[in-house]
């Protein structure tokens, strides 16, 4: 009879770890997060570039020139990349010579040897996207970082880098191109869990200012317009808790539109190589503040009380400039 009640008890401990196993998908994690000092004088300052790795063609290596100049001019702290790194299918391994071709040799201003934080873009995942999540290249050039979704907590500022390409219902239903979809399956459950995740970081921060990055973007007049579930599933998380910016790339240009419903500005930085000149669609043009499609980049400086955001063509020629404020309380 004691040997009965035995097996009973071990039974029940099963179930009771298969249970918790079952439901540990709905169970909210965390964001990798990461610490970024801030200068002595209390202000943070980087670049943004997205679509860019094209082995120096397409203007990247004029990109990149002016990107070094304003890095300087700016005493710049990392650089923030929005994805479509390697083109045009990605990297096909961690010893692909496109990373080197297309990042290592191609910015090498001094400016620029910071951290670049990077998300993958939907022609990363065309080729083997594991290896740019892999330490090994960060033995190749230290600079590189590159990880699913993640947060770097800048102090002032955090930003939030999101997976947006698993979202996107196209690559799955029209599969014009294959993809790796190696650790993001099943995606359902798995896109869930990223907008869970946001969402508790979101909740958590105490930033001063809060931005997310993302590849694609919420809301563009370029060549792929707005992300239809990017607004659907996305966008209301971002309104709920008081986001500030939101930066992708996707779409070869540069933009900022104000959405109508919060105070957050949706800044396009895709503009690294190739752009696509006279693309414009003006299906839903409500808020947009500026356009330019041709090459760039972008900077962004901020401190407690003060952000600006500045937009630079191929030439490092100021394009356009928005700066914000935000009311400093007394136990800051």
């Amino acid at each position: 009879m004691e040997r009965f009640g035995n097996k009973v008890m071990v039974l029940c401990l099963w179930l009771f770890l298969i249970s918790l196993l079952c439901n540990f998908d709905i169970i909210p994690a965390e964001f990798p997060k990461f610490k970024q000092p801030i200068k002595g004088d209390g202000t943070l300052s980087f670049l943004v570039v997205g679509d860019w790795g094209r082995r120096g063609d397409f203007n990247q290596s004029e990109v990149a020139f002016q990107m070094g100049k304003i890095g300087e001019k700016l005493d710049i702290d990392f650089v923030v990349s929005t994805g479509d790194n390697f083109y045009d299918d990605g990297l096909k391994g961690e010893n692909d010579p496109n990373f080197l071709d297309s990042f290592s040799n191609i910015f090498t201003a001094k400016s620029l040897q910071k951290q670049w934080f990077s998300v993958l873009g939907n022609h990363d995942y065309r080729g083997d996207a594991v290896a740019q999540l892999s330490s090994s290249l960060r033995k190749i050039d230290s600079r590189w970082f590159c990880l699913r979704s993640f947060v770097v907590n800048a102090e002032i500022a955090e930003l939030f880098f999101v997976d947006t390409t698993p979202f996107v219902n196209d690559y799955f239903t029209i599969p014009e191109h294959t993809y790796d979809w190696r650790g993001v399956t099943p995606i359902k459950s798995y896109t869930a869990n990223v907008l869970k995740d946001l969402e508790l970081a979101l909740k958590k921060s105490r930033a001063k200012w809060k931005i997310v990055v993302g590849h694609h973007a919420i809301r563009s007049i370029g060549h792929h317009g707005d992300t239809r579930e990017l607004v659907q599933r996305l966008l209301p998380i971002l309104q709920a808790y008081n986001v500030d910016l939101y930066m992708n790339g996707h779409d070869h240009c540069l933009e900022r539109i104000s959405d109508h419903k919060s105070p957050i500005q949706f800044l396009t930085s895709g503009a690294g190589s190739k752009a696509w000149r006279g693309d414009v669609k003006l299906t839903n043009d409500e808020g947009v503040k500026f356009f330019y499609d041709g090459q760039g980049f972008m900077s962004v400086q901020l401190n407690k009380k003060n952000l600006e955001i500045v937009f630079y063509d191929v030439f490092g020629r100021v394009l356009h400039r928005w700066a914000a404020s935000k009311q400093l309380h007394s136990d800051m």
